[in-house]
């Protein structure tokens, strides 16, 4: 069974849909068959900084995992389809706090959004377990991002509905179309526990269930995922070191990568002093509510990124990696 069959028919896949899946999966199959190697998804290939070869259909069209374009939040309070133990990705900015839950997430991917004028994407592949807020401002304009149904190394591909390029979720820049090689400026998020985000930011916004989407955000699509050994899509570069799915801070600074895997983290005190890239770095990790940020000299929190280790290494083969001393 191929992996674009595999995506399609298992029975977690089949809750996601709500349209008839036998009709989906012919939809896709077909489009697969009739599509050049330099167009999928209705999306031009040729010319990509990553090999085309590289880039997979996932299963669903473009926008058949639809981004959520109009977002309601609600007060904590009314927030009681969330348990303390739910996974959230938190943003402030702005003076803002807003939380983005995972189980609203797993559905959409994608969340456009503003905080006062500035506009904001909050992304996240479940595939990868990866969390990514950016300024939606490219080429001098602010861009709406939709659910291409493409991979590269397993992670989303999004595209900006302005110019139809397509962009490499945990790369952060475009690799094809007309922005091909624009970066998106990274904004800071917490990947950590609703009781966790809750007790940092009281008055902080939930991200709404009424989404305007039949879906059931009480029972996830990828359940047993995380704890299976499986990557249900080809990657670039593979790793024994740990296993797919242990989650690690990824962290970029000048042009140099270093992993920080939970399991290494769990072993220390909680605050961890490093040296990246000839700059001094603080992590903080709390192995309760499995969240970890990072923080430069000044006490600033900087832009990292909670992903599993496979999809880490997939993109960074020559990262570094932090091993806690025996």
């Amino acid at each position: 069974m191929d992996f674009l069959t595999s995506r399609l028919t298992t029975g977690h896949w089949a809750r996601f849909v709500v349209y008839p899946l036998a009709a989906l999966a012919g939809v896709a199959i077909l489009h697969a068959r009739h599509a050049s190697a330099d167009e999928r998804n209705g999306f031009e290939l040729a010319g990509a900084s990553i090999p085309p070869a590289e880039i997979h259909q996932g299963g669903p069209p473009r926008d058949g995992i639809p981004a959520i374009d109009q977002p309601k939040f609600v007060a904590v309070d009314a927030a009681e389809f969330l348990s303390n133990t739910d996974q959230v990705l938190g943003v402030f900015r702005n003076g803002h706090a807003r939380a983005y839950p995972i189980r609203i997430l797993d559905y959409h991917e994608i969340v456009n959004d503003r905080f006062g004028a500035e506009p904001i994407v909050v992304t996240y592949c479940p595939l990868c377990g990866s969390g990514v807020a950016f300024s939606a401002q490219a080429a001098g304009a602010a861009r709406r991002f939709g659910v291409s149904g493409l991979l590269y190394n397993s992670d989303v591909l999004l595209y900006d509905r302005e110019t139809e390029s397509l962009w490499s979720q945990i790369l952060g820049q475009a690799i094809s179309g007309p922005l091909q090689g624009r970066r998106l400026e990274r904004i800071p998020i917490t990947h950590t526990s609703w009781s966790d985000w809750r007790r940092r930011h009281p008055d902080t916004l939930v991200l709404s269930d009424r989404t305007g989407y039949r879906r059931d955000y009480t029972v996830s699509p990828y359940a047993g995922y995380e704890e299976s050994r499986r990557v249900w899509f080809p990657v670039a570069n593979t790793s024994r070191r740990y296993h797919p799915k242990e989650r690690v801070i990824g962290l970029e600074l000048d042009g140099r990568y270093k992993a920080y895997p939970f399991a290494e983290l769990a072993k220390g005190t909680g605050a961890l002093m490093d040296i990246v890239a000839g700059r001094q770095v603080t992590v903080r990790f709390d192995a309760v509510h499995r969240t970890g940020q990072v923080f430069d000299a000044s006490g600033r929190m900087i832009p990292s990124l909670t992903a599993y280790w496979f999809a880490w290494y997939a993109f960074h083969p020559d990262t570094e990696v932090y091993q806690a001393k025996q």
